[in-house]
């Protein structure tokens, strides 16, 4: 079983309120997110499945912040950039709004209540300049 960081990216086609379990509701518009999670648990990067089939509609149960995102009818798992052997999801996250420019930024208060960080969960309004900041997060783990 391999175990690692995973970063979702996901779309949102339609501005929701959606919400977050005991975090509360937070108005989101419509855009692309990415949320940096760690697979180190007993399931690796099943975790990852997980994620999927509750975008899908095939799981209720939600553990997650992210998964209230993936539970909402307009949202959908794009793509899945993962590094195996790192627990690094505070810096990728990080590093995601660093490379990221204008218009991505951090959800404050989602997705990160076991660390010190403000968030593991970006909003960027278009794919290209955030998967590219994810891609070039999980680049710098491989340096």
């Amino acid at each position: 079983m391999t175990k690692g960081t995973y970063t979702l990216l996901v779309e949102l086609a339609e501005p929701a309120t959606v919400e977050f379990g005991a975090a509360g509701e937070r108005d989101l518009s419509a855009g692309w997110y990415a949320y940096t999670g760690s697979a180190f648990g007993t399931g690796g990067f099943a975790r990852v499945e997980r994620h999927r089939e509750l975008a899908r509609g095939e799981r209720d149960a939600r553990h997650w912040h992210v998964d209230y995102l993936l539970g909402h009818p307009d949202s959908r798992v794009a793509s899945v950039v993962k590094t195996a052997g790192e627990d690094a999801e505070c810096e990728v996250s990080r590093a995601i709004e660093t490379h990221g420019g204008p218009g991505v930024e951090s959800v404050a208060g989602l997705g990160a209540s076991d660390c010190d960080c403000d968030s593991h969960l970006q909003f960027g309004p278009d794919r290209e300049s955030l998967e590219l900041a994810v891609r070039a997060a999980h680049a710098e783990l491989a340096d």
